[in-house]
């Protein structure tokens, strides 16, 4: 399971300010209640997903360096929408980040939950240009049942290399530094059951408060989409040995899905 790292090739505090400066171009593109009033860009998608109360909103607002950039409802489970904020040049934006509605609070009527529940579950398996997912879990609660339907419902994208995984344990700054290793070892225990050779599983610390691990997750994100040199060879060098056994089989797709987490924010 690899955890978030530098390029060996890139001085670290280099790369810590390029990728901050790469997050805090982040800007608002669209705001979306269904799939199909998505964009059909093909630019890679960084999906922010977790429980309404998991800091996910402003762990968005801190990796942008603005204050109110992904808006936090101020009654959980009201916000029903994906946003999408586009970063990389203005006339040339690289990535897109999408920001789910939370999940876990029962401030919505059942019929709005179902809904929001397809529309994520729709999102997460089939979405063709989403590239990775970070999970906010609250470092003082672990992996809820919720979590961990979540994690189901991604697992076979994230088994097979297609999407890549982070998981933040937020609210770092409520542990002691024996608290949050106890913390990290269990969440690990979790996501070790999910990777493969083809996986790309991190996990880290977080705290929106004292900015705990911010560099480190802005490093991921940017190096997700931003592959060093050595990278691009390699998978080119691993696509090239595959030769004809690549599988062109539509990925995403699977005959029996786990239902989404309520979609609720």
């Amino acid at each position: 399971m690899s955890k978030p790292t530098r390029a060996a090739n890139t001085a670290p505090g280099d790369r810590t300010k390029t990728a901050l400066g790469w997050t805090h171009g982040a800007r608002f593109l669209t705001t979306a209640s269904r799939l199909d009033q998505l964009p059909g860009s093909e630019l890679p998608e960084i999906a922010f997903v977790g429980r309404s109360n998991a800091g996910k909103s402003t762990a968005i607002n801190q990796l942008a360096q603005q204050k109110r950039l992904a808006f936090a409802s101020r009654t959980p489970g009201r916000t029903q929408h994906i946003n999408l904020f586009e970063l990389g040049p203005k006339d040339a934006a690289d990535t897109l980040f999408a920001d789910l509605p939370g999940y876990g609070y029962a401030a919505v009527e059942r019929s709005a939950k179902l809904r929001w529940q397809q529309v994520m579950s729709d999102y997460l398996q089939l979405r063709r240009p989403l590239h990775g997912v970070v999970l906010m879990v609250d470092s003082r609660l672990g992996f809820t049942d919720l979590d961990r339907r979540l994690l189901a419902l991604i697992e076979p994208r994230v088994a097979n290399g297609e999407v890549r995984l982070l998981v933040l344990l937020t609210k770092a700054d409520k542990l002691n530094r024996n608290e949050g290793q106890k913390s990290l070892m269990a969440a690990q225990a979790v996501l070790a059951e999910m990777s493969t050779e083809n996986s790309d599983v991190g996990i880290t610390l977080f705290s929106a408060l004292n900015k705990q691990g911010l560099g480190d997750v802005a490093e991921t994100l940017y190096g997700w989409t931003h592959p060093e040199p050595a990278e691009l060879q390699a998978s080119a060098d691993e696509g090239a040995d595959e030769g004809a056994d690549v599988d062109t089989e539509a990925p995403g797709a699977s005959e029996a899905s786990p239902a989404a987490p309520t979609a609720e924010s």
